[in-house]
């Protein structure tokens, strides 16, 4: 390898880390070579799991999630979900009637839930069902369907037909991925289907993601950042993200 190759090698990394991710197009204009120099470069550095190529581009990390279980995500990022969880139960109010679909931060916010009285769960998890029913003062309605097991929560058509019959005022969504572009996902496209119930049948969508799933896809698409609210996530979501998002008019809760 000469060393004009391992100095853009190295420059293409730094760009990478700088911006998040960095087109063909772009670095051919940079470096002054053709696209199919950058192409066998890209293609060298990601044989040596060093970034990701996708759609002309690259990125720093394959950005397509695989299924875990509840288990499996229950042990990181805990720190991040604990606060993620208590700021979204301070957008409680005594009379709310609230969906709760699916995954870890939501079951860890399901423990906030706890310290409010007087409202009205409608709930995916089963997990968070459990959780809320030791509060005689919470109204716990678990919506039926074909348990995933992954996730310890129902997904299926019982669940979505019984959400057309209610009108909450605030959703909480866990998700997989948030693509600025491709929008919100996750690794079930069942699941994606009972998501899209969930937002139609709430005056509010909250979304519940710790910044690592920023810049991620799963299987199923749910919807486009503009059918969103609010996202509430932790102080590792990049600048070039937060502004995006606010320009795009979704409220963005920091913690």
């Amino acid at each position: 390898m000469s060393t004009n190759i391992a100095v853009r090698h190295k420059q293409i990394l730094e760009k990478l880390k700088e911006n998040g991710s960095v087109s063909v197009s772009e670095l051919a204009d940079i470096f002054n070579v053709s696209a199919v120099t950058i192409r066998k470069d890209l293609k060298l550095l990601e044989s040596k799991t060093l970034l990701f190529r996708s759609h002309g581009k690259a990125l720093p990390t394959n950005p397509y999630v695989v299924e875990q279980s509840v288990t499996e995500k229950e042990k990181i990022h805990t720190s991040e979900k604990s606060r993620i969880a208590t700021a979204g139960g301070q957008t409680l109010e005594a009379s709310d009637s609230i969906i709760l679909a699916s995954g870890t931060s939501v079951n860890e916010f399901a423990n906030q839930i706890k310290q409010t009285q007087g409202i009205t769960v409608l709930t995916a998890s089963l997990k968070t069902a459990l959780v809320l029913s030791e509060n005689p003062n919470i109204e716990v309605i678990q919506l039926g369907g074909t348990v995933r097991k992954s996730s310890s929560s129902v997904i299926g058509p019982i669940g979505e037909k019984t959400l057309a019959d209610f009108t909450c005022t605030k959703l909480f969504l866990g998700v997989d991925g948030i693509d600025l572009n491709y929008g919100l996902t996750t690794t079930s496209l069942m699941e994606a289907s009972l998501n899209k119930a969930m937002i139609k049948s709430a005056q509010k969508t909250i979304v519940l993601a710790d910044s690592s799933k920023f810049g991620r896809k799963g299987f199923g698409r749910i919807c486009g950042l503009e059918e969103i609210d609010q996202i509430i996530t932790d102080s590792g979501i990049d600048e070039k993200t937060q502004k995006t998002l606010l320009e795009m008019g979704v409220e963005l809760t920091i913690v």
